[in-house]
């Protein structure tokens, strides 16, 4: 890869653990109370129209999720989160953590935080810390590295 036009990669997010059981629940638990009631069909389309919104928003985040490198800027979209990072500005990355707050566009835990500008920090999930971390580290050598 030529460093000078600086490298173009999407990366996969990581759909291990906990997300997979909360879309089953949101999926098949309204299913069945959907067919064991005895109400009218208008009742029960009523009832559960609201349950379609936070499923709607877990599917949107579940197929939204992705990170990409390009022109020397890490790009995040998760939903309605969605950022960009120079790469220059990253200080450190902080391998195989999970943040439980602040800004986290993922999906499962065991992933990467990175630290950028002075105070600013992000939690993301790639499917492959390790190539997420070497192809940043080849933007900016700089990152200190921490497991």
């Amino acid at each position: 890869m030529d460093l000078n036009m600086g490298i173009k990669k999407t990366y996969k997010a990581s759909r291990r653990g906990l997300i997979h059981y909360v879309l089953l629940g949101f999926i098949i638990l309204p299913v069945l109370l959907f067919i064991l009631e005895d109400k009218s069909i208008n009742e029960k389309l009523l009832f559960y129209f609201p349950i379609l919104i936070p499923m709607l928003l877990l599917l949107w985040l579940y197929f939204d999720t992705s990170y990409k490198i390009e022109n020397n800027q890490l790009i995040y979209r998760s939903g309605y989160l969605r950022g960009k990072i120079e790469i220059s500005n990253i200080t450190e990355i902080q391998k195989d953590k999970t943040m439980w707050l602040g800004i986290k566009p993922a999906l499962s835990a065991n992933g990467i935080i990175i630290k950028y500008n002075t105070y600013d920090d992000i939690y993301i999930a790639p499917y492959d810390n390790d190539e997420m971390i070497s192809d940043l580290l080849k933007v900016n050598a700089n990152i200190k590295i921490t497991v």
